[in-house]
């Protein structure tokens, strides 16, 4: 194995290689190959979900397909994002031994020039375990990892900019209020480069700063590369794979409950049928508190503006039922809410079914 560090810069690819690039070096790596750090980026927006998520319960497909987005499935976990012209993606394909064992110190190791780009940039990024990036408390980036063949393979990206809108829109969610609340959830609690700094920093000097920080950290040599014939090959294969209905279209077997922003921060939804009429709860979660909450359905609530009182009431409280529903008993005898069939216990049963699909 030799002890240099290839380094691929390969631009703008279409949206498809932008993924299997990563998965050919991995496939391709045998004794003889070099620890590969890959840059690249899509020409044109996409959608990528994680391996473990089913197509059709994570991303709107009719919405993508009506606006040219394609969809792609990659070998490494995580959730369905938006991904375009506006991130570097950053691919490290190493030989297992070439890396800390353990998961969360190898994400620490990976996120490490990452922080330190950001940092001497002026934003004051942070690295958050298990595998994000923050800055104060909101997420700039996102890392994932995966064994492919020989080859141990983590990535990530430098966020120079990202389209919230489209984030929150190609995600497929049970309800409008739950759209709205990914879109508010995403603004408050990601970030970027321009948001951080104004305007948006040159590409090639951010790339620059970010290898010199690779270097350091690596305490190995980065020497500029091409992928081999071999690997070219089994990328153009992969493209095909990639984009068959039986490799995107397969059952996934780990999908997570709701939205998550970040480490932190998950948005959830679910109905409940009361005597009443139907309750839907959107409710964000935070640190293990409702961070906010959004009360909708077909119930009749009066006064009119006690939805909203109920709403900021439950801001703040604990993800425990005595908790919930000593808040909602409260503003409910404060205001004299009237609820015919939707009682204080309805609701709480209605908050804690979304809390619970969350756990």
């Amino acid at each position: 194995m030799p002890n240099d560090i290839r380094l691929v810069d390969l631009k703008l690819v279409p949206p498809i290689r932008s993924q299997t690039i990563y998965h050919a070096l991995a496939y391709a790596l045998d004794a003889d190959s070099p620890d590969t750090i890959i840059l690249v980026g899509p020409t044109d927006p996409y959608v990528c979900i994680g391996y473990h998520q089913e197509l059709e319960k994570e991303v709107d497909v009719e919405y993508c397909r009506a606006h040219n987005l394609p969809i792609a499935r990659r070998e490494v976990g995580g959730g369905a994002v938006y991904l375009d012209q506006n991130q570097v993606f950053v691919q490290w394909v190493f030989h297992r031994g070439a890396l800390p064992t353990d998961l969360g110190e190898r994400f620490a190791f990976y996120v490490q020039p990452l922080v330190e780009t950001y940092r001497a940039l002026g934003i004051p990024a942070t690295y958050r375990p298990i595998n994000d990036v923050h800055v104060r408390g909101k997420k700039i980036g996102g890392t994932g990892a995966a064994q492919m063949g020989a080859a141990e393979v983590v990535v990530g990206s430098l966020m120079f900019d990202f389209n919230f809108d489209l984030m929150a829109r190609v995600l497929k969610v049970s309800s409008e209020k739950m759209r709205d609340k990914i879109f508010q959830s995403l603004n408050e609690y990601m970030t970027t480069m321009t948001r951080e700094l104004g305007h948006t920093p040159d590409r090639d000097a951010v790339v620059k700063l970010y290898l010199e920080k690779c270097a350091a950290t690596l305490g190995r040599l980065l020497v500029p590369g091409e992928p081999t014939a071999r690997e070219l090959q089994l990328a153009a294969e992969l493209d095909q794979k990639f984009a068959t209905d039986e490799w995107l279209y397969q059952k996934g077997g780990l999908r997570q409950p709701g939205v998550k922003i970040h480490a932190d921060v998950r948005v959830l939804e679910a109905a409940h049928k009361t005597p009443g009429g139907l309750v839907r709860v959107t409710v964000r979660v935070r640190d293990g508190r409702i961070d906010d909450v959004t009360l909708s359905g077909d119930f009749t609530m009066l006064p009119k503006f006690a939805p909203g009182a109920l709403e900021l009431a439950l801001r703040g409280t604990a993800l425990e039922e005595k908790a919930v529903q000593a808040r909602l008993a409260e503003v409910y005898q404060n205001i004299g809410i009237q609820s015919p069939g939707v009682t204080v216990e309805e609701l709480t049963k209605a908050v804690m079914l979304v809390i619970a699909s969350g756990q």
